[in-house]
């Protein structure tokens, strides 16, 4: 069983920083998303297994 997690990020910068850490903890990146609604971001979805 995997859960899920939806971060976002201002920039490329931000991106990169975050995915980076969020692999530390185990976090992979399933799927990442250019959002311009009302804002500009990215939108980082992550998976990893669940523990226990």
């Amino acid at each position: 069983m995997f859960e899920y997690r939806v971060i976002e990020a201002r920039n490329h910068v931000e991106a990169e920083e975050l995915m980076n850490k969020m692999a530390n903890d185990g976090w992979r990146v399933v799927e990442v998303v250019f959002w311009t609604n009302f804002k500009t971001c990215l939108i980082i979805t992550l998976e990893r297994e669940k523990k226990g």
